[in-house]
């Protein structure tokens, strides 16, 4: 078995090529596949930065505080077209940007305060003040979000927070690891009786980290290569957008209609196993190509690319779950 298949992340890569085996909804394109790698070549795929225009850069121990806090609340894009979001903003700049600010005028929030934090606190600091009931269910989501990562480094770590990174010694796949013990990062589900493992958010915490420390200090991993693509909602509908995916016309009338997907339906796995797969096979196109690129670094650009108004046009599908 090579290094691909081993460990943690090597079970996210082995569950997902096992959905996208027998996937019924959806489909896998070689072809469009080689296509889209070739567009890529030419095109380029630009290096990942932690963008200061939505994101807190301020000293070191207060951004490591920023990027763990804010990826313990990174989800909700089932709700996010409910969101009072900031002019201009997606549903995800408008929570950074929002944090950032907090952020900015306050400091971070510290473990013990995490650990006691409420959604009236949360709503209030996002701007969601007043929101509906559907609203105020995700602002409670993201208090009990908080409070599991405060308690978690008060007690682990005696407060500080660069304590659950230093416990990771500079491994991307320990650290995810570790997130992976908490519920809210246990990201895994069932497919025809078999467990596909993806952990998004527990991965791009990593991702995030080695991006706001360029690669130093909190943010130097020596196996960065080793991450997955982050298994969510807009990766694979810009795929399906290119081509790379094709849907079942029945999933995509669906999708199109702005119906909500289930979590952990067999639909909802593929779409999220069948992106995670989609990405290792252009990342290994672009390789034959002789473009070298990590999957999260081609994530990263594929999740850039759906801003693109035309892609934005078409709805992707949506799922309230805490992991994306």
């Amino acid at each position: 078995m090579n290094e691909g298949e081993t460990g943690i992340l090597g079970r996210v890569r082995r569950s997902c090529a096992a959905v996208a085996a027998g996937s019924r909804r959806v489909r896998f394109c070689p072809e469009a596949a080689d296509a889209f790698a070739d567009r890529l070549l030419r095109e380029g795929v630009p290096p990942a930065h932690f963008d200061p225009e939505h994101h807190f850069l301020g000293p070191p121990a207060e951004r490591l505080a920023y990027v763990l806090t804010l990826d313990a609340i990174n989800f909700g894009s089932g709700w996010f077209p409910l969101l009072a979001r900031r002019p201009g903003c997606s549903g995800y700049q408008t929570v950074a940007s929002r944090l950032r600010d907090r952020f900015l005028e306050a400091g971070p929030w510290s473990a013990a305060e995490l650990a006691e934090i409420g959604a009236a606190e949360i709503a209030r600091v996002l701007g969601q003040e007043g929101a509906g009931p559907e609203v105020r269910e995700l602002m409670e989501r993201y208090a009990g979000a908080l409070r599991d990562l405060g308690t978690r480094i008060l007690r682990e770590h005696g407060g500080r927070f660069e304590g659950l990174v230093e416990q990771a010694g500079g491994s991307a796949e320990r650290l995810v690891a570790l997130l992976a013990r908490s519920p809210f990062f246990d990201d895994t589900a069932t497919h025809r009786g078999r467990r596909v493992c993806f952990y998004k958010r527990a991965q791009i915490t990593v991702f995030d980290l080695a991006l706001a420390f360029e690669h130093r200090g909190p943010g130097r991993f020596e196996d960065l290569h080793r991450l997955t693509s982050f298994a969510d909602n807009l990766v694979p509908h810009v795929l399906r957008m290119e081509g790379v995916l094709r849907l079942d016309p029945s999933l995509e009338a669906r999708i199109d209609a702005g119906c909500l997907l289930c979590a952990g339906s067999e639909e909802e796995v593929e779409l999220r196993a069948l992106g995670v797969h989609a990405v290792e096979e252009l990342v290994r196109r672009l390789g034959q190509r002789g473009l070298a690129v990590i999957p999260a670094e081609l994530d990263a650009h594929l999740w850039n690319r759906g801003q693109d108004p035309r892609i934005k046009a078409v709805r992707r599908h949506r799922c309230r779950t805490i992991f994306y």
